[in-house]
């Protein structure tokens, strides 16, 4: 490039567009957790995005159960919101990241079940055309 200035103010351009894009992303995923119930509505679990369990509720039918049964059941719909979060995350991780290396570092360390769960990225283009919305 024989221009040094326009160099830079392209550089600085895309430092600027990396750098909303981090942030963007950054703050979806604080806002990334996932709710899971029971076949029967037995048990509903919610859980962070890391997994973490951040509520359990048990409906009176929960009651009826054997306690081993309802254990498995509430680990069974914990597991299942667990790979919803995980799915979020990949979901946000493949817009900003685009599929390489560093995406594939995530999903090594997902909830098994959470790719199948993830919805198909956009390319680059459409996603600087039509950036996702953030709530």
């Amino acid at each position: 490039m024989d221009d040094p200035a326009a160099w830079l103010a392209g550089y600085q351009s895309d430092l600027n567009r990396t750098a909303a894009g981090a942030e963007a992303a950054s703050a979806r995923l604080r806002q990334v957790s996932a709710t899971a119930s029971s076949p029967r509505g037995e048990v509903e679990v919610q859980v962070s995005a890391g997994g973490a369990l951040e509520d359990l509720r048990l409906t009176p039918a929960a009651r009826a159960m054997e306690a081993d049964q309802l254990a498995r059941l509430i680990v069974n719909t914990a597991r299942q919101a667990q790979q919803q979060a995980g799915a979020r995350i990949l979901e946000i991780m493949t817009d900003y990241v685009g599929d390489g290396d560093l995406l594939g570092l995530l999903r090594q360390n997902l909830p098994a079940g959470a790719e199948e769960l993830a919805e198909p990225a956009q390319n680059d283009d459409d996603y600087y055309a039509n950036p996702p919305e953030l709530h």
